[in-house]
């Protein structure tokens, strides 16, 4: 039974995702202390988040049998993520659940800075009609800075478009494609952005690079007419300054969804006529909370059972935007890492992988190591993951060379690993049928085919009449039942091999029995991750 903490209010819609599959138990544990969180934490095997609980250096000094963390939402600020990463501890959040509802408040802030929207509202509700007072500004025509084109930059580049707004796009790591499709001046300068601009919104993280971006400098650059937009994180935009540029006239207004504190200490921006605030509403909408919560709950379950990784904020990528047929190579490669960490004993000296056909052309990176993962895994207490694989491998002088050739041989696509130790040189070559069936085709340039799942048992033996029979036979007399099987030969040597998928792991004396066999030059046992 996996046991998940939520440390945070969390929608229903989540926690009946966790309630609903097997093997998982949620217990919701909200306001806890970082003392509190420290006795409990390492009795769970995942912990779901939002920005409430802090997860400090010190909670995972604690961690016990923690596997996995998501954030129901974009924000990671919360976790320290250095220390899981070292942990082996996967982070991951939910960047696409409130895409729509935090570009939508950016656009509603928009609307509402440029409209005079909040000022007029209270006025009249005060008893007065004032309409001279709050004429505002259109949007229509006007030039829109868009500074980070992530998924919540550029939906708001195809709202503001809606608006036939000019608009010109900054991000600090690599522009879409889709960007210059659809129009906008993608540039690389950001004074431009400061200088052009009617409206600037923030869509990038916070980080080294852009804590403080926007200072007195730069403010200074914006036209007194501009109005600048912040919903993405507290910190970027320095609030000393923007405080003086707000009430000296310096730029029009601002709207702030997001602070240095939250929530601040400091009640100065309530004071400014010209600015307008919202306790960090940007993904506080009832679709957002559900959204989120319950991709949040699947990607937790998925990394936890050895599924596909996604989202992590410390490992490569699986599943969301990785082709399916990558996600079925990336678990024929982790099989046959299991595979080979049982029949190819000794000091490793050497790896090798191979991409040959179609998959040599996709996108392969998380490939390679859900193999090597499947090779360590059998040789280390700790859990061995995306997040700590490379640097497990690189801490033992194990590192793998890898070639990718598209000219399809025999198959359309394959994968195969050679591994050299100090006592055998082995080669395993798998295949996906149709998609989605995996299969291994190939071991020591014997040509078979077996299924790689459960139990595993492959034998190296003389080819001789009589071999699957006397192997079936002792394997049913211990109640052990194949359920696929790969023979292969090599005439010209008199050698064969015996590959089947087992319901069952052979006990002791089933196991030496069938090394007994006279037939039998080496055998193993193989129990696949």
């Amino acid at each position: 039974m996996y046991r998940i903490l939520i440390s945070d209010k969390l929608a229903q819609e989540g926690i009946d995702l966790l309630k609903s599959t097997p093997d998982f138990e949620p217990v919701v544990r909200t306001g806890l202390s970082e003392e509190e969180l420290i006795k409990i934490i390492g009795d769970f095997d995942g912990l779901i988040i939002r920005s409430g609980t802090q997860v400090t250096a010190n909670v995972l000094e604690h961690s016990g049998k923690l596997k996995a963390i998501a954030r129901a939402g974009v924000g990671i600020d919360n976790v320290d993520v250095p220390t899981a990463t070292r942990k082996g501890i996967i982070v991951m959040n939910t960047p696409g659940g409130n895409t729509m509802s935090a570009a939508e408040h950016t656009m509603a802030l928009m609307l509402a800075l440029s409209r005079n929207v909040v000022p007029a509202c209270n006025s009249l509700k005060a008893g007065k009609w004032d309409r001279k007072s709050y004429t505002g500004n259109q949007l229509n025509n006007k030039t829109l800075g868009v500074i980070g084109l992530g998924r919540i930059g550029m939906a708001v580049v195809r709202m503001a478009l809606g608006f036939n707004m000019k608009v010109i796009g900054y991000d600090p790591f690599a522009a879409p494609k889709e960007a210059e499709e659809l129009g906008i001046e993608v540039t690389d300068n950001l004074e431009r952005i400061y200088k052009e601009s009617d409206f600037i919104s923030l869509h990038v993280p916070k980080n080294e690079q852009t804590l403080n971006m926007i200072g007195a400098k730069e403010l200074k650059m914006m036209k007194p007419t501009c109005r600048i937009v912040n919903c993405a994180r507290g910190g970027i935009i320095n609030e000393d300054d923007l405080y003086n540029a707000l009430t000296s006239g310096t730029i029009a207004g601002a709207a702030l969804d997001v602070f240095s504190k939250e929530p601040p200490d400091n009640t100065r921006f309530t004071e400014c006529p010209n600015c307008l605030v919202t306790p960090h509403l940007g993904a506080s909408t009832e679709e957002a909370q559900i959204e989120v919560a319950v991709e949040a709950a699947r990607i937790l379950v998925d990394a936890i059972k050895g599924g596909p990784i996604r989202n992590a904020l410390n490992a490569p990528a699986m599943g969301a935007g990785v082709a399916p047929i990558v996600c079925r190579y990336a678990e024929l490669a982790q099989r046959i890492g299991s595979m080979m960490s049982t029949i190819a004993p000794g000091h490793i000296q050497n790896i090798k992988v191979e991409y040959r056909g179609a998959i040599a052309e996709k996108a392969v990176e998380a490939v390679t190591p859900s193999f090597t993962i499947g090779l360590l895994q059998p040789h280390f207490d700790t859990v061995v993951n995306m997040v700590n694989v490379s640097l497990l491998a690189k801490e033992r002088g194990i590192s793998v060379d890898v070639t990718k050739n598209a000219e399809i041989k025999d198959l359309e696509s394959s994968f195969s690993a050679t591994v050299k130790t100090d006592k055998v040189k082995r080669t395993i070559r798998g295949t996906v049928f149709g998609g989605n069936l995996l299969r291994i085709i190939e071991i020591d340039g014997f040509s078979i085919e077996v299924t790689p799942e459960g139990t595993m048992m492959v034998i190296f033996n003389d080819d001789r009449p009589g071999v699957i029979g006397a192997i079936g036979t002792t394997l049913g007399n211990h109640g052990v039942n194949i359920n696929t099987m790969g023979v292969g030969h090599k005439l010209e040597e008199g050698k064969a091999i015996l590959a089947v998928s087992l319901d069952k792991t052979p006990d002791a004396k089933a196991a030496d029995e069938l090394s007994k066999l006279e037939f039998v030059n080496e055998m193993y046992i193989c129990k696949l991750q």
